[in-house]
């Protein structure tokens, strides 16, 4: 039984980076595609698509510099065992405005700077750079 389908699915996304793999399958769930599409749209991955076998899976492209990955840190930061929320007002820069948090918000999922827009704050799910 797996308690944090989140780390798995960053966990994931890790590992085939670090060995330069070109594509990783996950279980399918709404929360992690919400998080693969905002990863897609800001540029982290390549594409992001959902299959509609028996098991729904999502099919997350990786992309790379050169030989290098996009990603360079993709950490988890409210566990199910630590919840961390944060304000609008506190939203901060991740690596001074290179690197991008994501949150749960009432609103829906979305990055920080969309959620500092809409003035709205949540759970910080993970950050990347």
């Amino acid at each position: 039984m797996m308690t944090d389908p989140i780390a798995d699915m960053l966990t994931r996304i890790r590992n085939a980076s670090s060995v330069r793999k070109k594509e990783v399958v996950l279980p399918f769930s709404k929360l992690k595609m919400s998080i693969a599409e905002i990863l897609a749209r800001e540029g982290y991955l390549g594409k992001v698509e959902a299959t509609k076998d028996k098991k729904p899976q999502i099919v997350l492209t990786l992309r790379y510099e050169g030989r290098e990955p996009v990603i360079n840190s993709l950490r988890r930061v409210s566990t199910p065992g630590h919840r961390k929320y944060v304000k609008s007002a506190d939203l901060s820069k991740v690596l001074n405005g290179f690197g991008l948090s994501i949150l749960s918000t009432p609103v829906g999922v979305m990055s920080n700077l969309e959620a500092k827009k809409a003035k709205v704050g949540g759970e910080i799910i993970c950050e990347v750079y």
